[in-house]
């Protein structure tokens, strides 16, 4: 999802709702967490081998690179 397309589908929404994120818990009942958003930071995420799945980078030069996405935290 581009920032244009999450701005074009939070226009549908009543704008005074809270914001929050789910993930899974991966607990033995498969349980949905949605803490609210926080923060919104532009940070570089990259492929993170043992998870299979995008990671936020911890290096300092991935700032400089085309791997910076919007994260809401």
């Amino acid at each position: 999802m581009t920032v244009n397309e999450l701005i074009s589908r939070l226009q549908q929404e009543d704008p005074d709702a809270q914001v929050h994120f789910a993930y899974n818990a991966r607990d033995h009942w498969r349980t949905m967490l949605a803490p609210k958003v926080q923060h919104v930071e532009t940070m570089p995420v990259v492929h993170d081998a043992y998870h299979n799945a995008p990671a936020v980078s911890e290096n300092e030069t991935d700032y400089e690179t085309e791997n910076l996405v919007v994260v809401l935290k």
